[in-house]
């Protein structure tokens, strides 16, 4: 049986670029509504926050202020993701707690 390093293709020997490879096979996602991929990747940097995915735009989205800290969004699902994580902001905490310590994030429900 593999250590959980090992099963998230965590390696000792590690450069950028196979760290970036590991984070593209390592987002779960935690959330799906009207389009909107909300996911999270293991061993992320601070402050805590969420990804947020539509069409070809994307997003990391800070959980406390739920502002957009990079990237971009269209202006209606930037407001659906704002509208669905201040009703799960807690849920969002437990999930980035979860991925620090490399465990599954839970499925969070979507917004409906």
């Amino acid at each position: 049986m593999l250590g959980r390093r090992a099963e998230a293709g965590l390696g000792k020997a590690e450069g950028k670029d196979d760290r970036r490879a590991r984070r593209t096979v390592t987002m779960p996602t935690v959330s799906v509504f009207y389009g909107i991929l909300i996911q999270m990747f293991f061993e992320d940097h601070a402050p805590p926050h969420f990804h947020a995915r539509y069409a070809e735009h994307r997003a990391q989205i800070n959980i406390a202020t739920l502002e957009i800290m990079s990237g971009s969004l269209p202006r209606t699902a930037m407001s659906l993701v704002r509208q669905w994580g201040e009703g799960h902001r807690d849920e969002l905490m437990e999930n980035w707690q979860l991925c620090v310590q490399m465990r599954p994030p839970k499925k969070i429900t979507p917004l409906s």
